[in-house]
């Protein structure tokens, strides 16, 4: 009994990597957490309340998911492609500081599902625009929406997961997570600088594009992604979700959407992909199963409860492992669970660097 929730995760994950013939996490996740529930490992109300405490995080999924479908519809990412063209003056090196800051941005507001889904084909296409070798800066576009999603309690599922714990307002979580989100874009820039530096270079026969009609920014669009954000930011302080902050931008920015014949409702549905947000659910059991056993203990002994820098970088070490190991969402829900209820907010940030980077 002991090693059947390890091996539940074990199979799931790899089912969730494989997707034989295309099938939704769902069709193995499901069956794992009725098996983890039928053997006792987790109870029914230990289920419950990993479910309880998961429902706003999936809740906000699905909104912010409609929320970056309905901005690609109503043209927000062809936009930002023509910028970054328009901006890079048909320098690779230049497109790719812009690629830097577009995807950093783009990570922290709408999460790094729209940066790997939406931004990355646009920064494709302004690379190929301007002749450059798309390599670099699509690299870039992906790795970011990862490392780049540290910065808002909204930017990543973990985030949402950490915030939680950490029992801080949105504006505290953000100044705290400000400098390691700066270091961290830094860094990586350094890094593909020096490592495309060969296809960053500009041909001496490259020419800037021909001016194009430039097509008018998006305003209605950003405007509601904008107030968005502030409602992020002030919704500490009424006590509100940051998920139904998310409900009412998706829920707006889809109504112009479909008002302007840019969607339809099947294609929101699509978008939200309730069977992942069912297996993010689900994955919660799973994972309680492996946290109540030896493995989540033995994690919850060797971490430490101070928060000096040796404690808080051995934190982050052992969470980049672990997320190496089986994901940076299960890694989350296992941190979180062997920090326990009440761990110093300076741990739970240090888990959350080390998983979102590992």
């Amino acid at each position: 009994m002991t090693l059947l929730p390890i091996l539940l995760v074990a199979v799931v994950l790899v089912f969730a990597i494989v997707r034989p013939r295309g099938l939704p996490e769902i069709v193995i996740a499901g069956p794992a957490a009725v098996v983890v529930l039928l053997t006792g490992v987790v109870t029914l109300d230990e289920a419950r309340e990993e479910l309880t405490s998961m429902a706003p995080t999936v809740v906000f999924l699905v909104a912010v998911l409609v929320l970056a479908h309905a901005a690609d519809a109503l043209g927000v990412f062809r936009w930002v492609s023509q910028i970054l063209e328009q901006k890079s003056l048909a320098d690779p090196h230049r497109l790719l500081i812009y690629v830097f800051g577009a995807a950093a941005l783009t990570t922290a507001v709408l999460s790094l599902d729209a940066t790997v889904v939406l931004l990355t084909p646009a920064v494709i296409a302004a690379a190929r625009s301007i002749g450059a070798s798309p390599r670099p800066h699509s690299y870039a576009s992906a790795h970011l929406s990862n490392s780049a999603s540290t910065l808002l309690p909204v930017s990543n599922l973990t985030n949402l997961i950490a915030f939680a714990a950490t029992g801080l307002t949105f504006l505290h979580f953000t100044a705290l997570m400000a400098l390691p989100w700066v270091v961290t874009i830094a860094v990586e820039y350094l890094i593909f600088r020096l490592f495309f530096r060969s296809e960053l270079v500009r041909s001496e026969n490259t020419e800037p594009p021909a001016s194009k009609t430039s097509s008018p920014a998006p305003s209605l669009p950003l405007a509601v992604i904008g107030l968005t954000l502030v409602g992020f930011a002030v919704s500490g302080f009424f006590g509100i979700e940051p998920a139904w902050i998310a409900v009412v931008g998706a829920s707006v920015l889809g109504a112009i959407a479909l008002a302007r014949h840019r969607t339809t409702a099947a294609k929101m549905l699509y978008a939200a992909d309730l069977w992942f947000c069912a297996f993010v659910l689900v994955l919660g059991i799973i994972v309680a199963g492996v946290a109540n056993g030896p493995v989540g203990e033995w994690i919850a002994q060797i971490l430490p409860g101070d928060t000096s820098y040796g404690s808080l970088l051995f934190v982050a070490v052992v969470a980049a492992l672990a997320s190496n190991l089986v994901n940076n969402l299960p890694a989350t829900l296992l941190m979180i669970a062997a920090l326990g209820t009440g761990a110093p907010p300076g741990l739970v940030l240090a888990m959350l660097i080390g998983v979102n980077l590992g």
